[in-house]
């Protein structure tokens, strides 16, 4: 596809590839829940929820309120998990139809006081097993089965904390380990069986036996595992595309961008792209750390990057204004190669890409 300006490329036959291959790693049964916070990891959660939902996912999951609200606005019907409410989103979050984590004691007592609350509301219970950002301790167990006063949440979940890690295994088997025993100790406390969930990505790809009753996906669905054996298997969902909008001729001495951040020291050719740091791409990409490819060959990011505009050196390529750049994609240079340059993930490049560039569905 000819682009004219900057684009993020969506494409659901990717999408669709990657959920096949993450269910054939789970039992039959094992319910699925898709991570679609953060615009969808940069790609747009309404576009990926529709197709989702196509595929018969069983839940959906984000990070804050108002980004369930925005999905059941655009007439998004399925189960949302809403990983991090705060103590003034329950009267929304019930009116919406979205279920809460409940992870402390002070988002517990404001769920239960919310005007709208009902005593059979769906409500899930996060247990923290060592990753130490939120949930219920073990050892509060007791105290939080009183606090609940007969209300029994839908699911208990955890998360581990470096699922990817060869080298932190028993971390995580340890982590396992803690949740087993305390769903069992809970359920035996409440009297009823209640539903399990602490895989990632990575969790199901690496400890596939703690499947439980369900699992969640967020960065496999687009595209990444986190390990190399995965790299066939696992398709990218976004493509970052852009155009050259100018091109110069730099002669030796010459600066290119702000603060003089490159100078030429000898002759050559320069062209300016429509994408800066306002878009998701890091100043840390600049001065030759970052690379993009024109015409089938990497061009080398040069001078600081813009907030709105970067510039890259042509003078090896043969290319004219109006040609395709890749930043990154499925099939030359994914996220994850594009961001070891500057030493960090694919989670943080997706996450960061601007609204403002114009989301375009693919295949």
């Amino acid at each position: 596809m000819a682009i004219q300006q900057t684009v993020v490329e969506v494409s659901l036959k990717n999408l669709k590839n990657n959920l096949r291959f993450l269910k054939s790693k789970l039992n039959p049964n094992t319910l699925i829940m898709a991570v679609v916070k953060a615009f969808s990891y940069g790609a747009d959660a309404f576009i990926i929820s529709k197709e989702l939902e196509k595929q018969k996912i069983d839940y959906l999951a984000v990070a804050y309120t108002s980004e369930g609200l925005a999905l059941r606005k655009k007439g998004i019907m399925s189960p949302i998990l809403v990983l991090h409410p705060q103590i003034n989103d329950f009267n929304t979050i019930i009116e919406y139809n979205l279920e809460p984590s409940i992870y402390s004691f002070r988002i517990l007592k404001a769920f239960m006081s919310s005007a709208k609350f009902q005593k059979n509301y769906p409500f899930q219970i996060k247990f923290n097993t060592g990753l130490n950002r939120l949930g219920f301790h073990e050892n509060q167990i007791d105290s939080l089965i009183d606090h609940l006063n007969g209300l029994k949440p839908t699911y208990i979940f955890s998360h581990l904390g470096a699922s990817e890690d060869e080298n932190e295994k028993n971390f995580s088997n340890d982590q396992i380990k803690k949740f087993s025993s305390l769903a069992k100790y809970f359920q035996n406390k409440i009297g009823v069986k209640i539903k399990r969930h602490i895989l990632n990505t990575s969790g199901i790809l690496n400890f596939s036996e703690a499947q439980y009753e369900m699992v969640r996906t967020g960065i496999g669905l687009y595209g990444f595992g986190n390990d190399n054996k995965y790299k066939n298997a696992l398709k990218p969902v976004i493509n970052l595309k852009t155009v050259i909008s100018q091109i110069h001729k730099i002669k030796k001495g010459d600066s290119v961008g702000y603060n003089k951040g490159f100078i030429a020291t000898n002759n050559i050719t320069t062209a300016t792209l429509p994408i800066g740091h306002a878009d998701g791409i890091s100043r840390l990409y600049g001065n030759g750390n970052g690379k993009v490819m024109v015409n089938g060959k990497f061009a080398p990011i040069i001078g600081n990057v813009c907030m709105d505009m970067m510039m890259i050196n042509i003078s090896k390529i043969v290319c004219k204004e109006g040609d395709q750049v890749i930043i990154f994609d499925d099939k030359n240079i994914s996220a994850d190669e594009f961001t070891k340059s500057i030493d960090t993930i694919s989670y943080e490049i997706l996450a960061s890409l601007s609204k403002r560039i114009k989301r375009v569905i693919i295949n």
